[in-house]
């Protein structure tokens, strides 16, 4: 399976799962600071989509 690619500079790395999980932790805290939110925020969108089940 290839691996995504945005438009802008073919950057093909995604968020592994381990950091997607400690990214929607700092998201769902709201002590959690701006910069903490955007930063989690950036690397949930470098995430592959979730399949539907059929």
């Amino acid at each position: 399976m290839a691996k995504r690619t945005s438009g802008r500079g073919g950057n093909k790395e995604v968020t592994g799962k381990r950091a997607a999980s400690a990214a929607s932790k700092v998201l769902r805290n709201p002590r959690s600071s701006k910069a903490a939110k955007t930063a989690a925020g950036s690397a949930l969108t470098q995430r592959p989509n979730r399949r539907k089940k059929k």
